[in-house]
């Protein structure tokens, strides 16, 4: 089963493409949160919320407890700029040597590159987000 880490924008529908595969992002997500430490900055995973929707689908996809539907906290929405901060920090290091994350660097970069977009257009439109999980 595959992971991948997606963003989430507050609201029915932002008005412009959010999505962003997010598998290789998923895979090295343990890398990526201890690089952020290192830089300073806020772990990507940090950002994760779980709402009512992507818990149903965690259920369904059988990654998930039908228990946690009823005790499952209200989501929390994030700042595209808090995002952003960390989304760019690990753009700068992983630019200068996307090898240290290994043979997949390139397309850990190459979503990050993609984070940025969906949240410079978050930003943007003064709207809030947070990261997803699904597993495939």
């Amino acid at each position: 089963m595959a992971a991948s880490m997606y963003i989430v924008v507050e609201g029915e529908d932002p008005g412009f493409d959010i999505f962003v595969n997010g598998r290789f992002l998923a895979r090295h997500e343990d890398a990526l949160e201890r690089l952020a430490l290192r830089l300073g900055v806020r772990p990507l995973i940090e950002f994760f919320s779980a709402d009512e929707n992507s818990m149903s689908l965690l259920i369904e996809e059988g990654a998930g407890n039908q228990e946690l539907m009823r005790r499952l906290p209200p989501p929390q929405w994030y700042s595209p700029a808090e995002g952003l901060k960390t989304v760019r920090s690990l753009l700068r290091t992983l630019e200068a040597d996307p090898q240290q994350l290994g043979s997949e660097g390139e397309q850990v970069l190459s979503e990050l590159l993609e984070y940025a977009c969906v949240l410079e257009k978050t930003l943007d439109r003064k709207m809030r987000w947070h990261l997803a999980v699904s597993w495939r």
